[in-house]
């Protein structure tokens, strides 16, 4: 069984590398930050759903 040159596993370990980085800033910025809201929003937004039950 003939081994890997150490060029080889360089480049094995740059692909890897690589891939594990474009992962990991994928599933960073796969989800949509929400902006800050005001408390004055927050307090109008909560008064609208009022549910009488």
């Amino acid at each position: 069984m003939p081994q890997m040159a150490p060029l080889s596993w360089l480049m094995l370990f740059f692909f890897f590398g690589a891939v594990f980085m474009l992962f990991n800033v994928l599933n960073y910025f796969v989800y949509p930050s929400s902006a800050p809201t005001s408390s004055l929003g927050d307090a109008k937004a909560s008064t609208s759903m009022n549910w009488k039950w």
